[in-house]
């Protein structure tokens, strides 16, 4: 019988299509079947709509069928996909909804904000270490991206899938190095500009805090946009933040704006953990000589005047820099940097923060 039917696929392949092609190049014929002499097959139209316009193909088909040599009957019969429901679509941002009670999801025991006073003083880089320096001490550990208008985590984590809505309510975070990360930009694509005002900012953060399957977290890391805007103004009025670290570099004007994040976290009631000082000096490679290419000691100097910690000094680092482009934060291998992100982690711990 297979004969047979190779003989009947070989008579529609002759049969031409009005738009090109025929039922057998255009994968149209389903469940041929012939069994002494009778032929059955459905031809599958692209949708329900064209189906009914093809008729005239399927009488012909079917005549084409029952003269091949060797069949005494043939039955055809046009179907079309059935049409999939598409899976819930959660809409991000949108104006919050009046939140009753802290927006702190109810598993979380502590929040650590991590902000600075401008950008690229390296504050998602220290956030996404920390967080895994966490995870290694032995902590359960969520990171949330409130960088919203720039979400880099997803990059820094390696993370290339988008997040998932099972019921178009509430969001499973992704997973990458024992830590559940949460961010804008695995819910849209990356290469698209969130050009939101303020209500919109805050109902994206509001989803990613209140709406994500969070699960239970010794701490959960936030990763705040630079400045001094409506980001760190709700999150820090709503979710009972634990205490913030300010990162910056130090040069001066990079420490004029840490004092404006310094005086904003003491306005809104937020504990100052302490100072990071990031790109605190460059060692050569090759023969060891420190540079202090941004200047030296303003950091220090500042966390001794408002009386504050100086929790870190974190050189600028090539392996660093590569472990956050490549998604493989620095913190999870070995050598000076994981070491400092360690102690890091480890301050907090002993400190009872975490």
């Amino acid at each position: 019988m297979d004969d047979l039917k190779d003989r009947v696929r070989a008579a529609l392949a002759r049969l031409s299509l009005p738009d090109g092609g025929d039922l057998v190049s255009r994968d149209m014929i389903r469940a041929l079947n012939a069994e002494n002499g009778a032929v059955r097959f459905v031809i599958e139209a692209p949708s329900a709509e064209i189906a009914k316009q093809m008729e005239p193909l399927r009488a012909a088909a079917e005549e084409t069928a029952r003269n091949v040599p060797g069949v005494t009957s043939a039955s055809v019969v046009l179907s079309a996909p059935t049409a999939q429901k598409a899976p819930p679509q959660m809409k991000v941002g949108g104006h919050a909804k009046q939140q009753e009670g802290p927006m702190r999801p109810p598993g979380v025991k502590a929040l650590i904000a991590v902000g600075s006073g401008k950008g690229g003083v390296g504050k998602s880089t220290v956030a996404s270490n920390l967080a895994v320096a966490l995870r290694r001490a032995g902590k359960t550990v969520g990171l949330l991206d409130a960088d919203i208008h720039g979400p880099s985590q997803p990059r820094m984590f390696g993370l290339t899938k988008r997040a998932a809505s099972p019921d178009g309510k509430t969001i499973i975070p992704l997973e990458a190095h024992g830590v559940k990360v949460m961010s804008i930009g695995s819910m849209l694509d990356e290469r698209k500009a969130v050009v939101w005002r303020g209500p919109m900012l805050m109902g994206a953060l509001q989803q990613m805090m209140m709406q994500v399957e969070w699960g239970a977290l010794d701490v959960m890391v936030v990763d705040l946009p630079p400045g001094t805007g409506d980001v760190q103004l709700s999150l820090c009025q709503k979710s009972e933040v634990t205490g913030a670290l300010v990162v910056s570099t130090p040069q001066d004007v990079a420490l004029l704006d840490a004092r404006k994040a310094l005086d904003a976290f003491e306005t809104l009631k937020t504990p100052v953990l302490g100072l990071i000082e990031n790109m605190a000096v460059f060692v050569c490679p090759n023969c060891g000589h420190e540079s202090h290419i941004f200047g030296t000691g303003g950091v220090a100097a500042e966390a001794e005047e408002i009386g504050v910690p100086l929790l870190a000094q974190l050189p600028i680092d090539l392996e660093t820099r590569l472990g956050g482009d490549s998604g493989q934060p620095v913190a999870l291998g070995e050598g000076p940097m994981a070491e400092a992100y360690a102690g890091l982690a480890r301050r907090l711990i002993d400190g009872g923060i975490v």
